[in-house]
């Protein structure tokens, strides 16, 4: 009996072990070089994708700019990105998740109703005006939405991962070929009804 409380006692640790360590790795050195380069200066650990807000016109539809190590090689390892969110008047930013990171929201201009769904199905909303926060926890639904007619917002989001991920929920149930009988038995629908979300969901030529 000892010998089995031990047992799950130690496999218990070492799911909290495991549980501590999730998101992304510590590394052992100061900064991660890419392979394909064998010496980095100030250049490297400068983002310039930013640039492109200054002084342009707003989008005609919901943009994210991102910086995570994608397209900023220099987080590798540093475990933070940002994104900067524009929406012109009514767009949304539709539901979704960051499987590897929660996300701090900080509006700078104009006015959001944000909100999130925890595990027990309880929605969480707010409607932000500029200089407020948000933060939306690790891995669970969530969305954005601009409802003023007339202005646009411009939001810029922090994330404790280089490389947060994003599933969108529209996207990831409707354009990734899951059969129409399965969407329209869990939607509880037909398969027309679902026909017809795919059509709406489809890029445009």
């Amino acid at each position: 009996m000892a010998s089995k409380k031990l047992f799950f006692l130690l496999l218990s640790s070492l799911a909290i072990v495991q549980m501590a360590l999730a998101g992304d790795p510590d590394i052992i050195s100061d900064f991660i070089v890419p392979s394909n380069l064998s010496m980095v200066d100030g250049n490297f650990f400068t983002f310039t994708g930013m640039r492109a807000l200054i002084g342009a016109a707003p989008p005609p539809a919901f943009k994210v700019l991102k910086a995570s190590m994608v397209e900023f090689p220099a987080l590798n390892g540093q475990s933070v990105s940002y994104a900067v969110l524009q929406f012109p008047s009514g767009t949304t930013n539709p539901p979704h998740t960051h499987p590897r990171s929660a996300e701090l929201l900080f509006l700078i201009d104009g006015s959001l109703q944000v909100g999130f769904v925890d595990t027990t199905n309880k929605l969480f909303t707010q409607t932000l005006q500029a200089g407020d926060m948000f933060i939306f926890p690790k891995g669970l639904v969530h969305f954005q939405y601009n409802p003023d007619a007339q202005n646009p917002a411009l939001a810029v989001s922090a994330f404790g991962s280089a490389n947060a991920g994003t599933v969108s929920l529209p996207n990831t149930l409707f354009t990734t070929g899951i059969d129409d009988t399965i969407l329209a038995k869990a939607f509880k629908t037909d398969a027309a009804t679902i026909e017809a979300l795919k059509a709406g969901l489809a890029p445009k030529p």
